[in-house]
C-alpha cells in the first residue's frame, strides 16, 4: 500500500497547495490554479473523493452542462468553464492521477 504521508509530499513538492476543511475533518484539499480536489485516505493509499472542481470562495463548483453550455456550479454560484479553465483541470487531473500512483 503505498504511503499517504509520502503521496501528499510528492503531492505538494509538484507544486500543489494542501489544505484541510472543517467542513470535511475526514479529507485534505489539494489545490492548483484555482482547482481542488479532495482527497481521503483509503486501504489503497490516497484517493478521490468525487470528481476535481473550480475553487469558488469556500465551496468547489462541481464542472455541468447546462443548456449547451459547460459551467462550474456550487449551488446558485456559476462560474464560466473557459477553455482556460477546462485546460487548467485537465492538467490538475493528469497530474495527481499521476501522483497518486505507486512508485516503484
Amino acid at each position: 500500500m503505498p504511503d499517504p504521508a509520502e503521496q501528499l509530499q510528492r503531492i505538494y513538492l509538484a507544486g500543489f497547495e494542501v489544505q484541510t476543511f472543517a467542513r470535511y475533518p475526514r479529507a485534505v484539499g489539494i489545490i492548483r490554479d484555482n482547482v481542488i480536489a479532495l482527497l481521503e485516505t483509503s486501504s489503497s493509499g490516497l484517493r478521490l473523493i468525487g470528481e476535481p472542481g473550480w475553487r469558488m470562495g469556500e465551496v468547489m463548483g462541481v464542472l455541468v452542462n447546462e443548456n449547451g453550455r459547460q459551467l462550474f456550479r456550487a449551488k446558485q454560484e456559476v462560474v464560466e468553464a473557459t477553455p482556460e479553465r477546462l485546460e487548467a483541470l485537465r492538467r490538475f487531473r493528469e497530474d495527481l492521477d499521476r501522483l497518486l500512483m505507486p512508485t516503484a
